[in-house]
This record gives C-alpha cells, sequence and structure tokens, in this order.
C-alpha cells in the first residue's frame, strides 16, 4: 500500500519558515514512497468559524474542500508556527471548521476521523516552536485523529535550511526523518487499502 499523505503549513506568510518546513517535509515523505499532496491553506479560504454562518449557509467550500483533501489521506504532516506558546488562529480555524463536517453531498463525511496525524514547528528561538505542538496535539487528538508521538522542532529556522530546502542540522534532519517515517509506517499498517 501506498500511504497518502497530505502536507500543509498553518501559516500562509511569504517566506514562512514553517512552508520551508511542510516543503522539507514532503521531500522527505515522498522520498520514503509516500504520495504526497502539498497545499497551502491560501488556497482555501475560510471565514472566523461562525454557528449562525454554518446554520444559514452550510460548510465554506473552502473547508469542504480541504476537507474532502483531507479525508482522501491516510496521513496528515502539519508545520505550524508558535504564536504566544501555542499555534496560530489561522490553523485553529482550519482545523475547527473541517472538524464540523458531517456529510459531503448526502454522503456521512468526518474529515479528521482516524486520520494519521504528525505535528511540527519552526521558529528563530531555540526552542522551535515546540511550545505550540502541546495545544495543537491536543487539539487535533479532540477532533477524532491519531497523532502519532514523534514529532520535530526545528529552532534557528532562518537559517536551518539550505538551498535545497533540506535541514542542515543532521541532528534536526534525523528527528524530521524520523518524524515523517513513522508517519508512513502507521498509515501502512492502518491506512486503507488501495
Amino acid at each position: 500500500m501506498i500511504p497518502r499523505i497530505l502536507v500543509f503549513a498553518g501559516s500562509v506568510k511569504s517566506k514562512s519558515i514553517n512552508a520551508k518546513l511542510a516543503d522539507a517535509a514532503q521531500l522527505t515523505l515522498a522520498q520514503m514512497g509516500a504520495d504526497v499532496t502539498r497545499v497551502s491553506l491560501l488556497d482555501y479560504p475560510m471565514p472566523l468559524v461562525n454557528e449562525d454562518l454554518k446554520a444559514n449557509e452550510g460548510i465554506p467550500s473552502g473547508a469542504m474542500n480541504l476537507g474532502r483533501l483531507i479525508a482522501a489521506s491516510d496521513g496528515v504532516f502539519i508545520a505550524s508556527p508558535e504564536y504566544n506558546a501555542s499555534f496560530p488562529p489561522l490553523l485553529k480555524n482550519a482545523v475547527d471548521w473541517v472538524s464540523l463536517i458531517s456529510e459531503d453531498e448526502g454522503r456521512r463525511l468526518k474529515p479528521w476521523n482516524g486520520r494519521y496525524v504528525a505535528l511540527a514547528a519552526a521558529s528563530n528561538g531555540k526552542l522551535g516552536g515546540i511550545r505550540s505542538l502541546y495545544h495543537l496535539r491536543a487539539v487535533m487528538m479532540a477532533v477524532g485523529t491519531q497523532v502519532i508521538t514523534e514529532q520535530c522542532a526545528v529552532g534557528g529556522a532562518s537559517s536551518a535550511f539550505d538551498d535545497d530546502g533540506c535541514i542542515v542540522d543532521e541532528r534536526t534532519a534525523g528527528i524530521l526523518e524520523k518524524t515523517c517515517r513513522s508517519l508512513v509506517e502507521h498509515c501502512k499498517r492502518h491506512g486503507r487499502v488501495d
């Protein structure tokens, strides 16, 4: 089975260090034989979560389209910035909207349910955004995903990547590889059969 893995960053900022981390994960996962889809949340615009909006207009198209991609994947790799020791509102809003999806054209659909998720963060600080992952892990578990134990934090991220998009520090590159390998293995063991 070839695992299908969706990769995105929790930032849409130009020259985002977490987008660089997501790119590095995409490359690593592809080298491990995964079928990788890399997207940007910029391509899935969503208003702030609003129950009245959901009741009156339904799930926004950006959330539905992202939800369909998640549902079609065996696993998801998320690279998250750290904002004030947590993860950013852009990512929280996307996760929450997708969690509100219950059907798609009359078919039952709960995109997050049962997906394997790997978490990573990059920041210019020494901790590499690790504090954000504690909060993100709790939220991802609450929406029904299986968050793998391994995770990756990249400190000093503005100088952590070479011209090819690979992580320069061998130890950190090894942690990313271990995280990606665990995600691939979980998806192979427990993912859907093609």
